[in-house]
């Protein structure tokens, strides 16, 4: 994950993203550089539009966040039981004070 960030990183100052590149911030970084995973992360980016890769990794990241207001959603009902229980409890006390 480390190559990927290095990637993101000279893809944001405006650097070419090559072996060359992401070794250098690997090593600056205290990090032992795999040149495998290295050439492998430069050969898979060749044909890739990073920032239009990234204006779609922001759209699909925004999804789960209206995922999670359903998963909200459906947490309030579970809430509502236990309401509901602590009612019930009251009243049993009640009854055994008269």
């Amino acid at each position: 994950m480390e190559y990927v960030y290095a990637a993101l990183l000279l893809h944001k100052l405006g650097k070419p993203v090559d072996a060359e590149s992401i070794t250098k911030i690997m090593q600056s970084a205290g990090a032992q550089v795999d040149e495998g995973k290295v050439k492998s992360l430069v050969a898979s980016l060749k044909d890739v539009d990073i920032e239009k890769e990234l204006e779609n990794a922001i759209v699909t990241s925004s999804a789960p966040a209206t995922s999670g207001e359903v998963s909200g959603g459906e947490s309030a009902p579970a809430e509502k039981p236990k309401e509901e229980k602590k009612e019930a409890a009251a009243e049993g006390l009640s009854a055994l004070f008269g």
